[in-house]
């Protein structure tokens, strides 16, 4: 019998399906309050993770409407996500949401992936 040795779970270039955007707002010029669209920082391929009843749990505990987890490849120093930083999926369901960069981690036995949590924090 063979002794049984983990091997953490590989993404690959194949599960990367979904374009993402991101984007940097500014605050609208006038008395109304609220943010216009500045600029396209990167665009790029994506695997967005179901929601689990955890995920659910965790955006009530951050008083959020929703969070979403995006895994994309490593941008290598071309692009690095901030907290000042939105996310928008071109994917049904998800069209006319902006999500805000809420975390970003490298997965290191995997360093060419990057895991984003985005947390809804609009309507666009």
């Amino acid at each position: 019998m063979r002794p049984f040795k983990y091997q953490p779970p590989r993404a690959s270039v194949g599960e990367l399906r979904t374009p993402v955007t991101f984007y940097e707002y500014i605050p609208t010029s006038g008395p109304e309050p609220g943010e216009t669209e500045k600029t396209v920082l990167f665009s790029t391929w994506a695997k967005i993770d179901h929601v689990w009843l955890k995920d659910l749990e965790q955006a009530k505990a951050n008083k959020t409407l929703s969070d979403l987890t995006i895994t994309i490849r490593n941008p290598q120093g071309q692009y690095i996500p901030t907290n000042d930083h939105y996310i928008s999926v071109q994917a049904p369901g998800y069209e006319n949401f902006r999500y805000n960069v809420e975390h970003v981690q490298t997965d290191f036995p995997i360093s060419q992936f990057m895991t984003i949590v985005g947390r809804l924090e609009s309507w666009a």
